[in-house]
């Protein structure tokens, strides 16, 4: 009987990690219709670029670069209101050399290089530390982040 209900005791426990109505929190592409919340450009035409943030419930927003992403993830109370910090699930932006999705609290951030994206000066997400050096070389990159690093002053440099 104790065997038994450990075993639904951390069953329950596993359950109750995942997202609600068992949502997906893996990288999603962007429809042709979704706009960045903060510029309103369309996203899906610069797939080189995208960003997203998805909510424990399994919603999205979709950003058309890094730089957008972390305008609203800092000031979540104006780009989208009704969500807290606290329902972010996954951060995931575009790494550079692959082309695929990344870890956006994982990821390293070049900032100040040659490579421009939708909204002008972007900072451009590496998987590695050592990815992020060969881009900043190659690219005339003028620092180097992590993720926890970015910040509002990081923001306004690319202005």
């Amino acid at each position: 009987m104790k065997r038994q209900l450990a075993s639904w005791l951390i069953l329950s426990l596993l359950l109750s990690a995942l997202p609600a109505g068992g949502a997906e929190l893996k990288p999603r592409r962007p429809a042709a219709a979704d706009k960045c919340p903060v510029c309103g450009m369309f996203v899906a035409k610069y797939p080189e670029f995208a960003a997203q943030i998805i909510f424990r419930d399994g919603a999205v927003l979709f950003f058309d670069g890094v730089k957008d992403l972390f305008k609203c993830y800092l000031n979540l109370a104006t780009c989208a209101p009704r969500r807290r910090s606290q329902e972010i699930a996954a951060l995931y932006v575009t790494g550079y050399y692959r082309q695929e999705p990344i870890d956006g609290r994982r990821a390293w951030y070049v900032g100040g290089s040659d490579v421009y994206g939708p909204m002008g000066r972007e900072l451009i997400p590496c998987e590695s530390e050592a990815e992020a050096r060969e881009f900043r070389t190659d690219h005339k990159g003028k620092s180097i982040l992590k993720f926890s690093e970015v910040n509002s002053g990081v923001l306004r440099s690319l202005e």
